[in-house]
C-alpha cells in the first residue's frame, strides 16, 4: 500500500538538496576563503543542475518548483528548513505510482494548489486529507466508483476537476456533482466514465454558477443522436464543449431542444453499409474441364455481429439474421467461425473495470444479432449496396461493443445440383458412354445428329428445370477486425477500406491437395516388392500422369501470379441530430400516430 505523501517524500529526497552540488560543503567557495582546486563556482554548480548530460541532472517534471528548489539550495542552503520546503511546493505530480491511499501527510503542503494523481489505484477521496488550498485536482484513470466521501466537504476554492476514466455513474454520483459542492467550479472532465442518463447529468451541472469547460465525450449517453446538441441548449453558460468552443451558430440551430417533451434522449441509431468487394478469384476460372454435373454455381456474402433492439427472435446469440437454417458446411469452417465469433462478443461485453453480475451479461449478450448481407453470384466487383439501422437503448453495451471492435467476415455458398430421377435423364446417360467409348463418331443415336452447339442448347433446356440441389455448402474464406472505438471517443462514422489479403479460389487450393496427395502415395509406390504391383503402379502413373501434370502446372501456375488482395468498403455512421428542427421533424410521426 502506497501512501501519496510518502510517495511526495520520496521524490523530495531525490532532489539531494544537500549533497554536492546543492548545500553546504568544501565544494563552495565562501567570500572569506581564498578557494582552491577543490572548490566550485557559484555558476558552475548551477550548470550541472541544468545541463542534460550532466551526472547531477535529475528529471523534475513532477513539480516545476522542483528545480527552482534545487538552484535555491546552492544559492541560499541556508533557507531549506523542513517547514520551507513544504510551503514551496505549489504543485505535485504523483503519476502511475500505484498510489492507493490518500493520507493526511498532504497537509504538510500549505500552499499546495495542484495535486495531479492520475493513473493509481486510489479509490476514496477522504477530503479532510486535501489541503484547503487546491485550485486543480486531477484523479484521472483510478478506481473511484463513487463520490460520497469526496463531497462531503470539497476543497472550496477548487477551480478544475479531473474524474475521467473512473467507473461513475449513479445517481447519488450525479446528485453529488452541483453547487453545493462545487461553488467556483470552471472546469469539470467527467470523459470516458459510465454515465447513461444524460437529461439527470445535465440537470445537476447546470446548478454549477461558473462552470465554463466540460468534458463529456466517452460516456454512453454521447452516443445517442441528442449529443452535443441536448447539452448545449441545456448548459448555456458553457463556453467549450469536449476541447471545442461553443459557437453562436451552434447554439442558434439547438435552442429549444432540451424543451422538448417526448424527446429520446437514451437511444443509439448506428448505420452499418457495406459496399462493393473487389479482389475474389474466380470459382469457375480453373473448372473448364469439369464434368457435366453436377452443376456448380457460387454465391457470396458479407456477414457481421452488431447490438440490435429488435425483435428476440433476430436478437438470440444461437440464430443467424437472414441466413438459411438447413446448410452443410464445408470442413466445418463456418461454424467453427461463429462459435468463436459468440464466443468474442461473450468476452467483448465484459466490463474493463469492475463486475458486472450474470443478469446484466445475459442482457446485453441477448442484443447481439448477426446480419448477413444478400447473396451475389461472382464478379469482379460485387456491389452488395447493404445498409442495415440498428437502434440500441443499451448505451453502456453499445460502448463496450464499439471499443472491442467489429468482426466482418465473407462468406462463399456453394451448391450442386444433380438431374432428377425421370426417364429421360438416364437414358441420356447411356448415350454419354458410348461417346466416351467410341469417341463420338458414327450416328449411333439420333441425339448425336445434331451440331454440338444445338445438342448443348437441348441438353440445358431438358436439365435445367429438372435439376435437384444439394443441401447449400459454406464456407467462410476470410475474415477482419475493425476497430470502432473512435466512435466512442467522438467521432461520428468510419469509414474504412477492409483488407483480407490474397484469397485462393477452390479448385486452386483442391489442386494443392491432390498434389500433397500424390507425393505422399509415390514413396509407397517405389516401396512395394511385387513387380506385378510395380507394374500395376507404373501403369496407373501413365494413365494418370497427363491430369496430374496438368493439376500440378495449374496450382503452380496460380502462385506464381501475384493475387490482387481481397477489399470490403464498410461505413459505420452514428446518427446525430444537427439541429433541433431535425429533432422535431422525427418526433412528429410519433406524436400523430
Amino acid at each position: 500500500m502506497w501512501l501519496a505523501s510518502r510517495l511526495s517524500q520520496k521524490q523530495i529526497n531525490h532532489l539531494c538538496l544537500t549533497d554536492f552540488p546543492c548545500g553546504y560543503g568544501s565544494w563552495r567557495k565562501t567570500k572569506d576563503s581564498t578557494g582552491g582546486a577543490e572548490t566550485e563556482e557559484t555558476d558552475a554548480l548551477l550548470d550541472l543542475l541544468s545541463c542534460p548530460h550532466s551526472p547531477w541532472w535529475q528529471d523534475v517534471s513532477w513539480s516545476p518548483q522542483a528545480p527552482a528548489l534545487r538552484k535555491l539550495a546552492v544559492l541560499s542552503p541556508e533557507c531549506l528548513h523542513t517547514d520551507f520546503m513544504y510551503s514551496y511546493f505549489t504543485t505535485l505530480r504523483i503519476v502511475d505510482k500505484a498510489v492507493s491511499v490518500i493520507d493526511d501527510g498532504l497537509l504538510k503542503f500549505s500552499k499546495l494548489e495542484e495535486l495531479v494523481l492520475s493513473a493509481n489505484k486510489i479509490s476514496e477521496i477522504p477530503v479532510e486529507n486535501l489541503p484547503s488550498t487546491l485550485k486543480i485536482l486531477e484523479l484521472r484513470a483510478n478506481r473511484l466508483s463513487a463520490l460520497n466521501s469526496f463531497t462531503s466537504c470539497s476543497p472550496p476554492r477548487l477551480q478544475y476537476l479531473g474524474l475521467s476514466s473512473n467507473s461513475l455513474s449513479s445517481h447519488r454520483d450525479i446528485s453529488n456533482l452541483t453547487d453545493r459542492h462545487w461553488p467556483q467550479l470552471v472546469c469539470l472532465d467527467l470523459s470516458d466514465c459510465e454515465f447513461q442518463n444524460q437529461p439527470a447529468l445535465l440537470s445537476a451541472l447546470s446548478t454549477l454558477p461558473s462552470l465554463k469547460t466540460l468534458v463529456l465525450e466517452g460516456n454512453p449517453f454521447t452516443l445517442a443522436p441528442s449529443y452535443p446538441g441536448f447539452t448545449v441548449d441545456s448548459l448555456p453558460q458553457l463556453s467549450c464543449l469536449d476541447g471545442s468552443w461553443i459557437s453562436a451558430e451552434e447554439r442558434h440551430r439547438f435552442r429549444g431542444l432540451a424543451k422538448m417533451s417526448d424527446l429520446i434522449v437514451d437511444q443509439a441509431s448506428a448505420t452499418v453499409n457495406v459496399g462493393r468487394v473487389k479482389g475474389l478469384p474466380d470459382p469457375l476460372s480453373a473448372d473448364e474441364n469439369a464434368p457435366d454435373f453436377p452443376v456448380v454455381t457460387y454465391s457470396y456474402f458479407i456477414t457481421y455481429e452488431f447490438l440490435s433492439d429488435q425483435t428476440p427472435a433476430t436478437l438470440d446469440v444461437n440464430s443467424e439474421s437472414n441466413f438459411d437454417t438447413e446448410h452443410v458446411t464445408e470442413e466445418g469452417s463456418s461454424d467453427a467461425d461463429l462459435q468463436s465469433n459468440k464466443n468474442c462478443l461473450r468476452a467483448t461485453l465484459k466490463p474493463d473495470t469492475g463486475v458486472l453480475n450474470s443478469e446484466e451479461t445475459c442482457h446485453v449478450a441477448a442484443h447481439v444479432s448477426r446480419h448477413s448481407t444478400s447473396k451475389l453470384t461472382w464478379s469482379e466487383c460485387m456491389d452488395f449496396s447493404d445498409t442495415h439501422m440498428f437502434i440500441v437503448s443499451d448505451l453502456g453495451g453499445l460502448k463496450k461493443f464499439l471499443n472491442q471492435g467489429l468482426n466482418l467476415t465473407i462468406e462463399e455458398e456453394k451448391v450442386l445440383s444433380w438431374p432428377a430421377a425421370s426417364e429421360d435423364i438416364p437414358a441420356a446417360k447411356p448415350n454419354r458412354n458410348v461417346k466416351e467409348k467410341k469417341g463420338g463418331k458414327g450416328k449411333e443415336s439420333p441425339i448425336k445428329s445434331g451440331s454440338n452447339k444445338d445438342k448443348s442448347k437441348d441438353k440445358k433446356k431438358k436439365s435445367v428445370p429438372e435439376l435437384v440441389q444439394d443441401a447449400p455448402i459454406r464456407r467462410s474464406l476470410g475474415s477482419v477486425h475493425i476497430p470502432l472505438g473512435s466512435l466512442v471517443k467522438g467521432d461520428h462514422k468510419v469509414d474504412v477500406l477492409c483488407d483480407l489479403g490474397a484469397l485462393h479460389a477452390e479448385s486452386e487450393d483442391l489442386g494443392k491437395k491432390i498434389k500433397e496427395e500424390k507425393e505422399d502415395k509415390e514413396p509407397k509406390r517405389r516401396g512395394g516388392s511385387d513387380t506385378r504391383q510395380k507394374n500395376t503402379a507404373l501403369s496407373k502413373g501413365k494413365g494418370k500422369g497427363k491430369k496430374d501434370h496438368e493439376v500440378d502446372v495449374q496450382a503452380d501456375s496460380s502462385v506464381s501470379v501475384q493475387l490482387e488482395p481481397v477489399t470490403v468498403e464498410l461505413t459505420v455512421k452514428l446518427e446525430k441530430w444537427q439541429s433541433a428542427s431535425e429533432a422535431h421533424q422525427l418526433l412528429l410521426p410519433h406524436q400523430t400516430s
